[in-house]
């Protein structure tokens, strides 16, 4: 049986969500949802890239 890691990855899937939201938000206090919508998109995998590189890295 393989034994389960020994430490707890971290999530970033909470920083796309909130990245999501606010710039639906935002966007649609400009009268761009959609815009604010696929802004928030892109901050959010950049933010989840860059954890996700974190977590590698400490795993390395």
């Amino acid at each position: 049986m393989a034994n389960p890691p020994s430490r707890t990855p971290m999530a970033g899937g909470f920083l796309l969500a909130v990245s999501l939201l606010a710039g639906t938000i935002i966007g649609a206090g400009q009268g761009e949802a959609s815009m604010g919508f696929v802004a928030g998109l892109g901050v959010g995998l950049v933010l989840l890239l860059v954890v996700w590189l974190i977590d590698w890295m400490r795993t390395r």
